[in-house]
């Protein structure tokens, strides 16, 4: 998949045509969707593959003017068989499009959207690892089992990768993993972006209530998100500070580690917890929160709720781990805790508690962070200048706020 001429040199005479693959359809709307509509800009055809069914979502594609096509693949499963059956649905579409390109993300789709691309010669494969995937977050006395399927996921991955043009990672842990573990040829190709972005017109800011304070936290309902040291630490606090309110918005995932529903009913019947349940849009919570919090041990990329709070203008609690510290400069905009920690939770809560100016004055910072470093438009300038797309600047001339390393560059910064 790779060549040494530029992409946009495809685009005459013709359009070309690029495929964005992703595991969860709701997903190419809510974080995708300015880059789908720069890639049209651009003056691409984009073809946008995902597995389930979500008619919101494809009539929000279907008015960008990008065609939906399903495909079968299920994000948790670790069947053989049915991952064979999606790389053999992915050959027949890419065979049946004729893709000049590529852009999938996360686990599953880069690895069967880059097998299938290599099997039909796709001239241009683009990667975004928002996260390697959590079977790369190495922990003290794993399974054997682990072990073995991290070693036959590195295997995956660097067939995925082996003829891409350019790999996008958004946090140095990942960046390590595919140096230290070879998962490229050419490190040159790889360069670190600060997250997926956010739309600054979309998420405003706005001023966060104090009385009462409420803590939020919105991810999926999975153990590894830091749901029940946020549940723990919210009825060690309500007992000192019964005003104080505590709310966890998400949807329920089929994960191994998902929360269950019983679980949560347990939760709210104490009255510890209020379950929000699940949004399309979490503008409206966002502005109902004082403080943001993600206690988060998962192998987070950049946590696209994290990004959503610093834009609403919200001080952010999470963990000292790659992708989450890249969002909180300590004591300026939020506070970082020691991961699968309550204590360290309770701690880093009680302090917006008991200086509630705080929560205004980094919640500010919060957006200055955001429209500094995390604006979708610097994000989607940096990966079309990377993928040779558009104007004529280089990633180099791009003001993101921080540097960030490309190429060997990269290389050099996980030695």
């Amino acid at each position: 998949m790779n060549t040494s001429q530029p992409l946009a040199s495809n685009l005459e005479p013709q359009r070309a045509k690029i495929v964005l693959i992703a595991s969860l359809t709701s997903s190419l709307t809510n974080f995708r969707r300015d880059l789908m509509k720069d890639l049209i800009g651009a003056g691409f055809d984009v073809v946008a593959m995902a597995p389930d069914r979500d008619p919101i979502v494809e009539d929000e594609l279907d008015t960008l003017g990008v065609r939906f096509v399903r495909i079968p693949m299920s994000r948790a499963s670790v069947n053989p068989l049915a991952d064979l059956a999606t790389l053999a649905v992915l050959v027949r579409l890419f065979l049946q499009e004729r893709p000049t390109a590529i852009l999938p993300y996360t686990m599953k789709p880069i690895i069967y959207g880059g097998i299938a691309a290599r099997l039909c010669s796709v001239p241009y494969g683009y990667f975004l690892v928002t996260g390697l995937g959590h079977v790369f977050a190495v922990e003290p006395d794993e399974s054997v089992v682990r072990k073995l399927m991290r070693w036959m996921c590195v295997g995956l991955y660097r067939c995925a990768f082996k003829k891409a043009k350019a790999v996008f990672v958004y946090n140095d842990a990942d960046l390590a993993d595919i140096t230290e573990r070879r998962l490229v040829d050419d490190h040159s190709i790889v360069s670190m972006v600060p997250g997926s972005g956010v739309d600054l017109d979309r998420y405003r800011a706005s001023t966060p209530p104090l009385q009462p304070i409420v803590f939020l936290m919105v991810a999926r309902l999975l153990r590894d998100k830091g749901i029940p040291e946020y549940v723990a630490a919210a009825r060690a606090i309500r007992a000192r500070h019964p005003d104080a309110v505590f709310q966890l918005l998400g949807h329920y995932d089929p994960n191994p580690t998902g929360i269950n529903k019983r679980d949560v009913a347990i939760w709210q019947q104490e009255g510890v917890v209020q379950y929000l349940g699940a949004t399309r849009d979490v503008r409206a919570n966002l502005a109902d929160c004082s403080v943001f919090v993600l206690p988060s041990y998962y192998r987070e990329g950049i946590p696209r709720s994290i990004l959503e709070a610093m834009a609403t203008g919200r001080a952010i609690i999470t963990t000292d781990l790659p992708g989450c510290r890249q969002t909180v400069d300590p004591g300026v905009n939020g506070l970082l805790i020691e991961p699968r920690n309550v204590s360290s939770l309770v701690e880093a809560m009680e302090t917006f508690i008991e200086d509630r100016a705080a929560i205004l004055t980094m919640g500010q910072a919060s957006r200055r962070m955001a429209e500094e470093k995390f604006d979708v438009r610097l994000v989607n300038r940096l990966l079309l200048a990377r993928m040779q797309i558009g104007d004529n600047a280089t990633a180099a001339n791009v003001e993101t706020g921080q540097h960030q390393p490309s190429g060997g560059e990269a290389a050099q910064a996980t030695k």
